[in-house]
């Protein structure tokens, strides 16, 4: 992370800060929880530079909310806090007991396996562009990442103990271009 920014792993990203909204310190703000309007009832959020953020109010606009953050008071103020990521202690979070959710953050590092124990890399991110979620692996040999399903059918076992996750890649000749070719809680869906 750039900016002097500092690596915490017990700390989960909620949401980001967007520009800001009118003259009176608003800002925009995008919640990646899974009910997004929750992202107020964590509590006090984190800066990566270690700022503290309370949310006081938060409406909703169109694709994002529209929040009044504690201390922020004039247009300047809320400018200082563009594109800041808010993060929670991981113990803040609710307990997942579904064998099937997972937390973005429980993905990141994991190593990629395919069926036969072969490692192909490690998940370096988790997304959805709005079609359901993806895993971004970025392969042992090569800098570029790469896209893959995140659905039952493509990843068919998740080991967070063990450290890693099993990929079951198309075969070569069916008519999808082949996963690892090319260039975010998440839950995976039936597949299929």
């Amino acid at each position: 992370m750039a900016g002097g920014a500092r690596v915490c792993p017990n700390l989960v990203c909620l949401g980001q800060i967007g520009a800001a909204h009118g003259v009176r310190g608003e800002v925009r703000l995008r919640s990646f929880t899974a009910d997004p309007e929750a992202i107020a009832a964590y509590g006090p959020l984190e800066t990566e530079d270690g700022r503290r953020v309370e949310i006081e109010s938060l409406r909703a606009a169109k694709d994002h909310f529209v929040a009044r953050l504690s201390g922020v008071a004039d247009r300047e103020a809320a400018e200082r806090l563009t594109k800041a990521r808010l993060y929670v202690p991981r113990e803040r979070l609710p307990r997942i007991d579904q064998p099937d959710e997972f937390y973005h953050a429980d993905l990141i590092g994991l190593a990629v396996l395919d069926r036969a124990g072969a490692r192909l890399g490690s998940v370096v991110g988790v997304h959805n562009f709005g079609a359901g979620d993806l895993i971004e692996v970025k392969p042992d040999a090569g800098d570029k990442t790469e896209l893959i399903a995140f659905d039952a059918a493509t990843v068919p076992a998740i080991d967070i103990a063990g450290g890693h996750l099993v990929v079951d890649l198309p075969k070569p000749d069916t008519a999808m271009p082949p996963p690892l070719q090319g260039k975010p809680a998440a839950k995976r869906s039936g597949g299929g």
